[in-house]
């Protein structure tokens, strides 16, 4: 073999390999539904999965709420920046491992996600709190998804901030100290490892594709 016959021996195998990567994310994104849960999760773990785990014991720190946008795959949270709309391959490329959970039972995915959108521009709630106009990623799927008949599928649990002694974590106790408040202990709300783990969400596969 010359060098040229080497030369396009490689560009048509280099051309094969984009192709079969570029069909197994367009396969794993075909398989998504509107209204999947997009859990992320943080592989060396920070203060909010310190307090509870996730599904498999895993790290999860955040969710989003999967949909297509005429067409778009697209991820409504809430973030830093409030509640948004975010592309999903920039949401996926965040963190190396999401998994991707989908609500079981009979569920209103159009009444759910239009709550969701109903949210959008909301602050984000920097201190968890509930009852106020700002939202957090958990709390958006906990306000935003409905069954048929209306009922909410997810209902509030006590927030928890201590460790497995039962002692406040420094950093929660600080944190809270720093904004003149008590540390919410046991106050109504939700963590995405809790929605991970719940009864009511189907881990169905990881999702990989996008990860730097």
């Amino acid at each position: 073999m010359n060098g040229k016959e080497r030369l396009l021996t490689f560009f048509v195998a280099w051309f094969l390999c984009l192709s079969l990567s570029a069909q197994k994310n367009t396969s794993n994104i075909s398989r998504l539904q509107d209204g999947d849960l997009l859990f992320q999760v943080n592989a060396e773990g920070n203060a909010i999965t310190t307090v509870s785990k996730g599904f498999s014991a895993q790290a999860i720190d955040h969710v989003g709420i999967f949909h297509r946008h005429e067409g778009v795959p697209m991820v409504l949270e809430a973030n830093y920046d409030g509640v948004v709309e975010t592309p999903f391959e920039e949401y996926c490329s965040q963190c190396p491992k999401v998994l991707v959970g989908r609500v079981r039972g009979k569920l209103d995915i159009s009444k759910s996600l239009s709550n969701a959108h109903s949210l959008l521009g909301r602050p984000y709630d920097f201190t968890f709190m509930p009852d106020n106009t700002e939202i957090y990623c958990s709390e958006l799927v906990q306000l935003s998804f409905v069954y048929k008949d209306g009922a909410r599928v997810f209902s509030p649990i006590p927030m928890s901030f201590h460790d497995q002694e039962g002692n406040i974590i420094p950093y929660w106790s600080d944190f809270y100290s720093r904004r003149l408040m008590q540390v919410p202990e046991g106050v109504a709300g939700s963590h995405p490892g809790d929605l991970s783990a719940s009864r009511k969400v189907r881990i169905k596969y990881e999702w990989s594709g996008f990860a730097k």
